[in-house]
């Protein structure tokens, strides 16, 4: 996520933390919850989420006119004993030109 470049003004990012104080949970939150119960088959009810993203940020280093932006999230979640990451990225993956980014080790996704 650190090669995104936002210096030309291009490119949006947000944050949203989602409150599983109450009863009622926010749709997302229960998506979470059912997505890592389907794929690890573990029981998950989330305490605290955070979902991030970044709308048509080019890469590092930017240009005024730069087309080839990503839009991507990050959903960050725990139950207060395991955390999870899940990554969202948009339809035909990420189209920045790996070629041409500062850095020559390019990883998509989360370490």
């Amino acid at each position: 996520w650190d090669d995104a470049d936002f210096s030309q003004g291009v490119g949006t990012t947000w944050y949203q933390e989602y409150s599983t104080l109450s009863s009622i949970q926010n749709p997302l939150v229960r998506d979470v919850e059912a997505k890592i119960e389907k794929y690890l088959k573990i029981p998950y009810i989330a305490k605290w989420t955070l979902k991030v993203t970044w709308e048509k940020v080019p890469a590092y280093p930017s240009r005024q006119d730069d087309t080839r932006t990503n839009t991507y999230q990050a959903v960050l979640t725990t139950n207060g004993d395991h955390s999870f990451a899940l990554l969202l990225y948009q339809d035909g993956g990420m189209r920045w030109n790996y070629t041409e980014l500062a850095a020559d080790n390019v990883l998509i996704g989360f370490s």
